[in-house]
């Protein structure tokens, strides 16, 4: 057989484009050069490497070293370094760069996912330029200062419904949302007509989706505690807005786990335009309501699909899956629908194969816990934890509920719990000058709540407390919820789910119990990180107040120089028993110099 002549060009094919790769990458090389030296390009990629160095830190040996050389107390004179400026809103867990990248399914990339220690820098974040101390509760429910999170996107988009505007060097708020563009006053009055808005009834709630939390904000005169969260969002800052108004809120998405709350948490659930697609996978999100819903509770859905136009499907859908667990329909009134949850129900034969969760599910286990496609049974004891059951607002927050026999002489516990903490908050305010009681102090946070006896202690200041259970520690959530207070699951060796300059007291029994392994004394992570985290949520002269032994407090004073704290250590009040000291802390209100930055 001949050999055929091919013309030279055929020869060799890979050989060829080899050649041609290698001179096309050259001229692009080239032309990225251009582009990055002299077009605005590259200044917006310089922007995001900066960015980048908030999420990837520098050599994870070095960051030991120096976490090892704060816990010894060695660098007395050397504050932490400042974050860089485009960090002033950062959320470690909630951090659209590194979660942009997880599955969308299931919203699963809108939900916590947190760095590891080492992946963290260790820095301060700064307030932004021009950042004022917050107008202080009650004026802060109508405005709060443009400059201390100027972000126009909200006001630009839902002015004309209320939501809030820019006047002057203030955001104002009018009090409205995308489904009452009047205030949610009115919206509230016509609740009022099917629910019992009034009297002490109802006592916490759920908002899902808040907007700017108007609806929470309007139900507090009512004596109604509301919880709203949102995700964080292409509005940019919802719950950061509903924080700085004074208003309780959180940063949280309903996608793949259970919200953090125990069951049975919430005496009413609202979602107005909130577009959770409640009947969607088999009706899982319905089915965590129902979980969160208290027996007797009421759910109230306005907006979409509730006698929606084209969406008739899904609001058929939404109905079969409130009738398949009981539901009560109170009423529908044009786009709002009302429901009032059974104070029990096996679920009838429905075509979301809803059924009851076996024996081995406990009902109250939250912290990254898979959602489930099964009902909670509201066992024998439910009735006593039933709306009409448990005792009014405000007789509830006093009483022992039948949830606190989960701890061994839980009733005596209780009651002690309850004296103890009056007594204590009485020796702060009295004996520690701490400003809680005056109008200085709004938002406060607990992160080692157990049954919520600091908040109860503070029931008559003008407060809210996030009360935070350890997700490691007994969980004892629900009676802090039974006792008519909010708070969420954490695990402190992990960033809390909220903006930077959130909270104005901070307060904390027994900090080292929080990153220990339980029942050891091996540490899961380290007190430096947790103090920048503290840090952080921490408003510029915020006060922290932390009570442990006295070798802890120790510990912790060497550090409070490096997260740019002044502090006094005092000892605990005359009539505790134990040893222990309480350290009382300030944060310095600090700015960005132009050559930190």
């Amino acid at each position: 057989m001949g050999h055929l002549n091919l013309p030279p060009s055929k020869r060799n094919p890979r050989q060829w484009k080899l050649l041609d790769f290698i001179s096309a990458l050259f001229f692009a090389l080239v032309l990225l050069f251009f582009l990055l030296v002299f077009t605005p390009l590259g200044d917006s990629m310089a922007a995001s490497g900066r960015q980048a160095l908030l999420v990837s830190t520098s050599d994870p040996k070095q960051r030991h070293r120096l976490v090892a050389l704060l816990e010894q107390g060695h660098h007395h004179h050397q504050p932490i370094e400042a974050c860089p400026a485009d960090s002033v809103d950062h959320m470690p867990c909630e951090d659209p760069r590194r979660n942009s990248q997880l599955s969308r399914e299931m919203n699963f990339y809108r939900e916590r996912h947190c760095p590891l220690p080492d992946e963290m820098p260790l820095c301060l974040i700064p307030p932004p330029p021009g950042y004022k101390i917050p107008v202080q509760w009650p004026e802060s429910l109508h405005k709060i200062w443009h400059s201390n999170m100027p972000h126009n996107k909200i006001a630009d988009r839902k002015g004309h419904q209320g939501w809030m505007k820019e006047q002057g060097p203030y955001f104002i708020f009018p009090g409205g949302g995308t489904m009452f563009p009047d205030g949610a006053g009115p919206y509230i009055e016509k609740l009022g007509q099917y629910i019992p808005i009034t009297g002490g009834t109802i006592r916490t709630a759920l908002d899902m989706g808040c907007g700017v939390a108007s609806f929470g904000g309007s139900l507090l005169s009512e004596g109604i505690l509301t919880l709203s969260f949102a995700p964080r969002d292409s509005h940019k800052a919802q719950i950061q807005f509903a924080l700085e108004r004074g208003v309780p809120a959180f940063v949280l998405m309903l996608g793949t786990r259970r919200l953090p709350f125990p069951a049975f948490a919430f005496d009413f659930i609202h979602c107005s335009r909130c577009l959770i697609p409640f009947t969607a996978y088999n009706a899982t999100y319905f089915i965590e309501v129902d979980r969160l819903l208290r027996p007797g509770g009421y759910l109230v859905i306005s907006g979409p699909p509730v006698q929606w136009p084209k969406q008739d499907k899904e609001w058929a859908d939404l109905q079969a899956v409130a009738r398949a667990l009981c539901y009560e329909l109170i009423a529908v009134d044009g786009n709002t629908v009302i429901w009032k949850k059974p104070d029990s129900c096996i679920p009838n034969q429905n075509e979301f194969g809803i059924e009851l969760c076996d024996e081995s599910n406990d009902p109250s286990y939250a912290w990254y816990f898979k959602l489930k496609k099964c009902v909670t049974k509201t066992s024998s004891v439910n009735g006593e934890y039933a709306i009409g059951t448990i005792p009014n607002w405000p007789d509830r927050l006093i009483t022992a509920p039948s949830r606190a026999l989960v701890m061994r002489n839980g009733i005596d516990l209780f009651m002690a719990d309850t004296r103890r903490w009056a007594r204590r908050v009485a020796y702060y305010k009295n004996n520690l000058n701490v400003k809680l009681g005056t109008s200085a102090v709004r938002n406060v946070m607990d992160m080692n709540a157990f049954f919520g006896g600091f908040a109860a202690a503070l029931k008559s200041d003008p407060v809210w407390v996030m009360n935070v259970v350890p997700a490691r520690k007994p969980l004892t959530l629900d009676v802090i919820y039974d006792r008519g207070l909010i708070g969420v699951y954490h695990d402190w060796c992990e960033p809390f789910s909220t903006y930077p300059r959130s909270y104005d007291l901070i307060h904390v029994a027994g900090i080292e119990s929080l990153i220990k392994l339980p029942g050891s004394s091996k540490s899961r992570c380290n007190l430096v990180d947790l103090m920048v985290e503290i840090d952080r949520m921490l408003r510029p002269e915020g006060t922290v107040v932390i009570r442990d032994s006295p070798e802890v407090i120790e510990k912790v004073a060497r550090m409070v120089h490096a997260v740019r704290w002044t502090a006094t250590i005092n000892n605990k009040e005359p009539e505790s028993h134990g040893r222990e000291n309480i350290l009382v802390a300030t944060k310095t209100f600090w700015q960005l110099t132009s050559s930190s930055s």
